[in-house]
This record gives C-alpha cells, structure tokens and sequence, in this order.
C-alpha cells in the first residue's frame, strides 16, 4: 500500500467522482481508477460502489477512510515538523471554529499568526461543535475552538479558553423585560430562537433545560448569531446564550436577564487537538501565540 494510493483513494472519496478528483489531483482519470483498482486488490475488498452519476463508499471503504486520513495527516505533521527543525514553519494550517467563541477573537489570532509564519496556508472552517471534533480526531482539521464534546478522550485534548454563565435575551416588549433573573422553568411555554443543535451554545442550553426537566420548543432554527439576535430583536422568540452575546452591536437594544437556577452548568470553551505527539508543528506554533497574547492581556488587565 503506497501513500499515493491513500491519497488517490481520500480525493475520491471527498468529491465522490473519479473525473473531479482527478482533475483536483492533477491526474489522468485512467490513472486514478488504476490506483483505485490496485488498492482493492490488495486489500480484497471493493471501497467505492460506482455508478454513471456518482460513487459511494462501501463499508470496507468506510473504515478505510478513517485510517487513510490519519496516516496521511500524520505524514504531513512529519513533513513539516521536518521544516520546523530547519527553522522554517511550512505547509497548511487547518482551523475549524465555531461562531464567536468566548474568550477569543478567531480572525485576529489568524491573522497574528500570518504575519509570523507567512508560508503557512491557513485554512478555515465554521461547524458546530461536534463535526469540528471529529474532524480534529480525524485528522482533517489540525485544531478547533469550540466547545467542550463528549467526542473528547484519546484522539482529543481540550485547552481551556473561557468559562461563562448563560443569559436569557427577549424583546423591550416581552413580558420578562425589566425583571429579574429568571430560572428555566418561567420559560416553559416560550417560543425560542436557536442555533442548530451541533452548535455548543445550543448544546449548553438544550442541557439546562434538560437537567431543569423543562420542555421547551425550539420554532426557529439558524445557523449563525446574528440571524438570531435579528429574531430576538424582531420579537420572534427568546434566546437562552452564552453571556458575550449580549454586547454584539445586534443585541444592544435587547433585555438581558440572568439565568439562575443552573449555577452548574456554564458554556465552557476550549481549544481541541489531537494527542501531543500527533499535534502539527502549524498547530504548536498558533496555541503558543494564544498563550503569549492572553498572558499579555492579563498581564495588561492587571496593571
């Protein structure tokens, strides 16, 4: 089994077409399905299931996935730790983040990083929480900011980053504006705003409720915290979410009330790698930087 070979097989297996992977490859298709072909006879067993329109995985080509992109993501760490010793940090840089992550401003940190390892292509992707976790321990993604998953144990390591209470946020005109702190169970009956449930806001919220044993209904559904803080703002629902979203510019003319009852149960960020040893040069290189600014901004904070 050769390494060209996993990554014919990975290309294929991403676009889910010969001729596309192989034009991204830069390859002859007739060459890709012959490596293909060559792969399965050396494994015994078919990976993909072809058709005129598209291919799919097999199961023999489903665990192999798995495998093949972390032997080649590790190759890659070996490359470019390679480079590191000859003092030059090459190769790619691949972040995965969720929206507005406590305690950390993404683009700032990219860009500080850029500016002191111009040769690394960074890359970036915004998921919720669990897809990001598994692309950590899968290898796709070199790290992530997010929050804490269950995904987390041999193939993660969480590095804290933030830790904050809940807030409820509702229109001028709702009935709970201009109260006090209310517990998950005054709010049984409301409409609510969410994110999608991979995202860890939505996953610390649906907790509370849960350990509350308060139902709620969640009619409105987005994908990003703007959308949401429009909602709350044209009195669609409330929102139950982490405390900085009530200082974004969307959430300045919103009531903000705290969340008691659930002293327990905080949105906690953090920063998710692979093991120490499968941990990319790119990768040490932008939690050092994290480190030095945050140890500055206390440092700042303190004087």
């Amino acid at each position: 089994m050769e390494l060209r070979q996993l990554t014919h097989f990975v290309a294929v297996a991403e676009d889910r077409h010969f001729t596309r992977a192989a034009e991204r490859l830069m390859v002859s298709q007739s060459g890709l399905s012959a490596s293909i072909r060559a792969l399965e006879r050396e494994l015994q067993a078919p990976l993909f299931v072809r058709t005129t329109r598209s291919v799919t995985l097999t199961e023999a080509g489903r665990a192999l996935l798995l495998e093949a992109e972390r032997i080649l993501d590790r190759v890659r760490c070996a490359r470019e730790a390679v480079a590191a010793v000859q003092g030059v940090l090459r190769g790619t840089l691949s972040v995965g983040s969720e929206q507005c992550v406590a305690g950390l401003h993404v683009p700032g940190l990219l860009a500080a990083f850029r500016r002191r390892h111009p040769d690394v292509e960074i890359r970036l992707r915004q998921a919720g929480a669990g897809p990001l976790a598994e692309d950590v321990a899968a290898g796709r993604l070199d790290l992530a900011f997010g929050v804490r998953t269950r995904t987390d144990g041999d193939l993660l390591r969480s590095v804290p980053l933030a830790v904050e209470s809940m807030t409820v946020l509702c229109h001028p005109a709702h009935r709970l504006a201009g109260g006090g702190a209310v517990a998950p169970a005054e709010l049984a009956g409301e409409a609510f705003v969410d994110l999608h449930p991979d995202w860890g806001p939505r996953r610390t919220t649906d907790a509370v409720f849960a350990e509350a044993g308060v139902r709620r209904t969640v009619p409105l559904e987005v994908n990003d915290v703007h959308s949401l803080l429009e909602l709350v703002h044209d009195g669609l629902g409330i929102a139950v979410v982490p405390r900085h979203f009530a200082h974004k510019r969307e959430a300045a003319d919103l009531a903000a009330l705290d969340l008691k009852d659930c002293r327990e149960r905080l949105y906690e960020t953090v920063a998710l790698l692979p093991p120490e040893d499968a941990t990319s040069p790119a990768a040490r290189a932008l939690m050092a930087l994290l480190a030095a600014r945050r140890a500055a901004e206390t440092a700042d904070t303190a004087a």
